[in-house]
C-alpha cells in the first residue's frame, strides 16, 4: 500500500468566505481528528490531494505533514461540488500503524462470463477489517467462463492477507442468469401485447402484411357491376 505526503497548513479562518478563499489558492479546507485529540482544523494542497485518491483510492494512506510533524490518517468524507465535481472539503481520521480498521473496499470485475449468459452486478463494495497501514485499495473478482446459477456472494470473495470480511458472506456480489431465447423473447412479447389488448396484424408467407377485406369496397363493386349490367 502507497502512502502519499502531504503538506497541510494550519486554519485559523472559518466560515464561507475564507473556505472560498483557500480554494483559490488550491488548496482544500479539512479538519483532522481520531485517538482522543481535538479536532484539527487544516487545509491540504488540491492537486496533491485528488491524485493521491486516484492513484491510490479512497483509501489511500495519507501521511500529513503539519507544522513540522508527521501524523497518518485515511480520508473519512470527501464532500464535492455537485456541478464541477471539485473536491469541497475533507474530513480526516487519524490511524496508528498496527491498528485494525474497517473500510469499504471496491469490488473488481474481470473476464466475461460463458455464452449466452448475463451477469447482474449487486455489490460494488465490501467492507473489511484490516491494518490500517495495509488496506488493498480493490478486491478483484474473475468472471470468466462462469455460467447460470453461478453466482459469488461476499464469502467467496479472496481478501488480501491479513484481512478479514466485516460484509454479511452470504450477501450476493454478483449473479448469474441464461441469456433468453429467441422463443422465449417472442412468448414475452406476445403476453405483453395480449395483456396490453394489442392484436397483431396476420402476415403472408413472405412477411408482408395482408390487409383485412374492406366490406364498403365489396358493396361498390357490386353497384358498379349492377350499373353496368
Amino acid at each position: 500500500m502507497a502512502d502519499y505526503r502531504l503538506v497541510a497548513e494550519p486554519r485559523t479562518e472559518f466560515g464561507k468566505g475564507s473556505a472560498r478563499r483557500t480554494r483559490r489558492e488550491g488548496r482544500i479546507p479539512a479538519v483532522m481528528y481520531g485517538h482522543g485529540q481535538d479536532v484539527i482544523h487544516l487545509s491540504l494542497p488540491a492537486r496533491e490531494f485528488a491524485a493521491a485518491l486516484r492513484n491510490g483510492g479512497g483509501n489511500a494512506l495519507l501521511t500529513i505533514e503539519l507544522d513540522g510533524k508527521d501524523q497518518l490518517a485515511l480520508t473519512k468524507a470527501v464532500q464535492r461540488d455537485p456541478i464541477s465535481r471539485r473536491h469541497e472539503h475533507v474530513d480526516l481520521v487519524v490511524v496508528r500503524r498496527g491498528e485494525k480498521t474497517t473500510v469499504d473496499v471496491p469490488v473488481v470485475i474481470t473476464g466475461e462470463p460463458a455464452p449466452d449468459t448475463i451477469s447482474n452486478l449487486q455489490l460494488n463494495t465490501v467492507s473489511i477489517e484490516a491494518d490500517a497501514t495495509n488496506l488493498p485499495d480493490s478486491i478483484e473478482l474473475d468472471i470468466t467462463g462462469r455460467t447460470a446459477g453461478n453466482n459469488v456472494t461476499a464469502g467467496d470473495l479472496r481478501l488480501p492477507a491479513g484481512s478479514t470480511l466485516v460484509t454479511e458472506p452470504d450477501q450476493l456480489v454478483i449473479g448469474f442468469l441464461g441469456a433468453p431465447t429467441a422463443e422465449q423473447l417472442e412468448a414475452e412479447l406476445e403476453e405483453a401485447e395480449a395483456e396490453a389488448g394489442i392484436e397483431r396484424e396476420e402476415s403472408d408467407a413472405d412477411g408482408d402484411v395482408v390487409p383485412e377485406p374492406s366490406d364498403q369496397g365489396s358493396g361498390e363493386s357490386m353497384d358498379s357491376a349492377e350499373k353496368s349490367s
